[in-house]
């Protein structure tokens, strides 16, 4: 029996320091959250615009004319209507991109040609500029009718979520977009936060096909970040499911970060590829859109 008590005591205490271990290791990996929900209000926000020229399917893009402007200063002028935004900014990394911003009254923030994505960038002009920001949010340059609504609208969903530090919008997708792997797909859980994002359809059935009835999410690319996240991003190795989709919010997920996700209305309207500048013009026409 004293043996059986001595057993009995060396296994308690093995419980108790594993439990104790197990909470340091989740209060190193749950320390930012503990951090974000203990701060001040986010309400600081810069809006920051990525663009640059060099591209695989699109080369010079941003500086593509779209009846009669620049696609950047489309965007541009778009995002500058945004309420919660403190501060529009374009950051680039091409001399010819930067010449045509400061014309049009832009403030330009030039950044490495290392940055390997928009996050990135992103990252690089936050610790450029001279006032400290809250939340920064990454306008996609290739989306010239994003609505000011959408913008605010994650703004407003990554105030009202401390334990996130990222939040985007989705739209319906349309069926004739289910396959296309530059529409990029969603899957939400039941609070809104995000599960996964692909290429391909998802979720995707054992029939192989679309089915007409569900209600497929899209996503649309503007995203938001809590400053402080943002500065750790780029530390954060690529991830398998990053590399293999080639999209960079699957690093924020699989490092086991939360994301905020609102569903707005909102055809799509980015410019992937040069065929879509025909479709985005027709449209701009069709609403009389100048």
């Amino acid at each position: 029996m004293k043996g059986a008590t001595s057993d009995s005591s060396q296994g308690r205490s093995w419980i108790v320091q594993g439990l104790l271990a197990g909470a340091a290791v989740a209060a190193a990996a749950v320390g930012f959250y503990v951090v974000a929900r203990s701060s001040r209000a986010r309400n600081r926000v810069v809006g920051i615009i990525p663009a640059r020229y060099l591209s695989s399917r699109f080369e010079g893009k941003p500086l593509v004319n779209i009846l009669g402007k620049p696609m950047i200063q489309r965007t541009w002028e778009r995002a500058k209507l945004a309420a919660t935004l403190d501060n529009v900014v374009i950051a680039t990394d091409d001399e010819r991109i930067a010449e045509c911003c400061l014309g049009f009254g832009a403030n330009v923030v030039m950044t490495s040609e290392a940055c390997r994505n928009g996050t990135e960038r992103c990252n690089e002009a936050l610790r450029k500029l001279k006032k400290k920001y809250d939340i920064v949010v990454n306008i996609q340059g290739d989306e010239p009718l994003i609505e000011p609504e959408i913008i605010d609208g994650v703004v407003k969903a990554l105030q009202g979520a401390p334990d996130a530090v990222f939040s985007t919008a989705v739209t319906s997708l349309s069926p004739e977009d289910a396959l296309d792997p530059n529409r990029v797909k969603c899957v939400v859980d039941n609070h809104g936060y995000a599960i996964y994002f692909s290429r391909g359809l998802i979720p995707f059935n054992k029939k192989n096909e679309v089915n007409p009835n569900f209600p497929y999410l899209l996503h649309l690319g503007i995203q938001s970040y809590d400053a402080k996240f943002l500065r750790i991003y780029p530390q954060l190795e690529p991830t398998p499911l990053q590399l293999e989709e080639d999209l960079e919010q699957l690093k924020v997920l699989e490092n086991g970060y939360k994301m905020k996700v609102i569903k707005v209305q909102h055809d799509a309207h980015g410019v992937d590829i040069p065929s879509d500048v025909e479709k985005i013009e027709a449209l701009m026409r069709e609403q009389n859109i100048q």
